[in-house]
């Protein structure tokens, strides 16, 4: 699933610009991961590079079941993009080469 949402994940990092980056769900890195693993319990599970140059980051509690999916501009503001519950981490196999299904 998780594999499934990188696209939308990268499209998502080129959302972090501008305007959403002045708004209430940015503030320094150090200041949102602090909050993540102290209030949430949230530790990282996966990241990915996007455009400009922007870190996308999944983080979640193993406990709770909690995740937020962040974006890290290159200054160093992190954006809190989304979040809910139910996480589960996947490791789906590709599918054989040839197989169209």
């Amino acid at each position: 699933m998780l594999r499934q949402l990188i696209p939308a994940l990268a499209v998502l990092g080129l959302l972090a610009s501008g305007a959403q980056a002045q708004s209430r769900n940015c503030a320094p890195r150090e200041v949102v991961l602090d909050r993540l693993a102290t209030a949430y319990g949230e530790t990282r599970h996966s990241m990915g590079l996007g455009a400009q140059g922007v870190v996308i980051e999944v983080f979640a509690s193993q406990s709770s079941g909690s995740w937020t999916i962040t974006v890290t501009r290159p200054g160093g503001l992190t954006c809190l993009i989304a979040s809910g519950q139910a996480f589960e981490a996947l490791a789906d196999p590709l599918p054989d080469p040839g197989n169209d299904a």
